[in-house]
């Protein structure tokens, strides 16, 4: 293995809060009741947009008629409150200093809006982890389509061969098998063993230890 790319949310960091934090902020603001944390939980992995929509949809806005000025006003309320309550899984720092001693490259693919990936990858790890951080943007489709997972490669200089994808949602599953990559899923996340093991990865770990075996 030359490189591991990882998803972000609830796969290095515990960002649940924080996304909570501003979709509750955001329909508040718009005079609409608020969704669960639970709710939440599960709308997260596809993006701002799906995410809102699907909020949106939770409380009654099922045509999605309010969709942009939702998207305006959760574009800003989460870029000041992206990095709110966040922490990094239990194990995770020391399991990518490890695969750094070991000469294998760190990169992050998120659905998160890319300016708010990096700040929260920043904030958490440093400058000095991550070999290339890839969030949503524009040109480059979001996962499950392999183009951020084939950009990624290109900027790091490896085949899908020596790589691996590591994500904890059937989102990034999907999104492994259309790269081409070897994927691993994490059952620390946001979604429950029993919904990865449906989507049929191709190996799954309970902590970040068990990548260093795994490679």
């Amino acid at each position: 293995m030359k490189a591991c790319i990882f998803d972000l949310d609830g796969t290095l960091t515990d960002t649940l809060e924080s996304l909570v934090y501003s979709v509750r902020a955001t329909l508040r603001e718009m005079g609409l009741p608020e969704i669960t944390k639970e709710q939440c939980r599960t709308f997260v992995g596809n993006g701002a947009r799906r995410l809102m929509e699907e909020s949106l949809a939770a409380v009654g806005d099922e045509n999605a008629e309010r969709l942009e000025e939702g998207m305006q006003v959760y574009g800003r309320i989460f870029d000041e409150n992206c990095t709110y309550h966040v922490t990094p899984y239990e194990g995770i720092v020391k399991m990518l200093e490890a695969l750094k001693d070991r000469g294998i490259k760190l990169a992050v693919l998120s659905n998160k809006p890319h300016a708010q990936a990096v700040k929260v990858v920043r904030k958490i790890f440093g400058d000095g982890v991550f070999d290339y951080v890839s969030g949503q943007q524009e040109g480059i489709r979001r996962k499950p389509a392999p183009d951020g997972v084939w950009h990624i490669l290109e900027v790091l200089g490896a085949e899908a061969s020596e790589c691996l994808y590591v994500g904890d949602s059937e989102v990034d599953i999907e999104t492994g098998k259309n790269a081409g990559l070897k994927t691993i899923s994490v059952t620390w996340g946001f979604r429950s063993e029993q919904e990865l093991r449906e989507a049929d990865p191709e190996h799954m770990i309970a902590k970040p230890a068990d990548l260093l075996a795994y490679v």
